[in-house]
């Protein structure tokens, strides 16, 4: 068995694979809400924030001890790429628990997701959109292959750390992240100026906001489409102006669909939805594949040429990781 344990800035998610009947299948997925893009202040990985990230993989690693499970990997996105003192963070982490951490590259997470998602659905001609917690990756594709990719160092928990004084965001706070997220994408031209249809989402806000998509226009579970018009209304059916009390039944909403993401869906969709309309995207085609999928096939089955096919059936499985986890 193989196991990826992806240290993010909102979740620090581990999946664990195996070899079944000649298919390789996800067999197991585990989720732990750590929020570490929450301990950098002033662009320094806070002690706290290393003492989470160390409880957290010295527990995962106690399961793949009791699993049996010696093959495993681990690597870290924006919330430690991106702190000032990223190197001496990673170094106490491998030094206290054991565990070695790559950190990705902004474009190599970006490739990943790509790569995830395109041995779970057919990408031919699109973008690509996962928004993380401190770090929103953007891949324009052709004919399957990627022609651009580019990391924006905005996510759903660090846009709410800085603009968002209450709970949930005001009208004016929305305001703000839109004007900041056209402000970073102005800085590449060839991508401000593109058009893309069809969005292919990836990664946890993308996957709740589906859910959230679902429950409120009363969709079929499995249903994996998004259209743009519904993202902007769920916003502005959840979003609080300020000084006003949070409805009850908008709490309820969040902490009986997205109760892990309570804080942080309403700004991730904001992302979203500021992205979807600047690119006239008409909808949003969610997977449950994405940079940890990708991980396993760029650096873990290519090293390994006697493993079978994957079974994409199983791949990347949200809902399997929930029933686990």
């Amino acid at each position: 068995m193989y196991a990826i344990i992806d240290v993010g800035s909102n979740t620090v998610r581990m999946n664990i694979y195996k070899i079944e009947q000649g298919q390789l299948s996800l067999v197991m997925g585990k989720k732990e809400a750590v929020g570490l893009a929450s301990y950098v202040k002033n662009g320094q990985m806070l002690p706290e924030g290393v003492n989470r990230a160390c409880e957290v993989l010295s527990e995962f690693r106690s399961i793949l001890q009791d699993l049996g499970i010696t093959d495993y990997h681990v690597f870290a996105t924006a919330a430690l790429r991106n702190a000032v003192n990223s190197h001496a963070a990673v170094e106490e982490i491998v030094e206290r628990t054991g565990i070695y951490i790559e950190v990705l590259s902004g474009e190599t997470e970006a490739e990943l997701d790509f790569i995830g998602a395109s041995h779970a659905v057919y990408v031919t001609d699109g973008l690509l959109i996962d928004i993380g917690g401190a770090s929103t990756e953007l891949v324009v594709y052709e004919n399957s292959e990627i022609k651009k990719k580019v990391s924006l160092p905005v996510g759903s928990l660090n846009i709410y750390d800085r603009y968002v004084s209450n709970l949930l965001p005001s009208r004016s706070e929305r305001k703000a992240v839109k004007q900041m997220v056209l402000q970073l994408l102005k800085q590449d031209a060839d991508l401000y100026y593109g058009e893309y249809p069809i969005v292919c989402g990836v990664g946890g806000t993308i996957r709740a906001a589906r859910k959230l998509n679902n429950y409120l226009f009363q969709l079929p579970l499995s249903n994996m489409r998004i259209k743009a018009p519904n993202i902007k209304r769920m916003i502005k059916l959840l979003e609080n102006d300020a000084g006003e009390a949070i409805p009850v039944e908008t709490l309820e909403v969040l902490l009986k669909v997205v109760p892990d993401r309570v804080r942080t869906i309403l700004p991730g969709m904001i992302i979203l939805y500021t992205l979807v309309k600047h690119f006239h995207s008409e909808w949003v085609d969610v997977t449950r594949a994405g940079v940890r999928d990708g991980y396993l096939y760029r650096y873990v089955l290519q090293q390994d040429a006697s493993l079978p096919p994957v079974d994409k059936e199983t791949m990347g499985s949200d809902d399997l990781l929930q029933q686990r986890g």
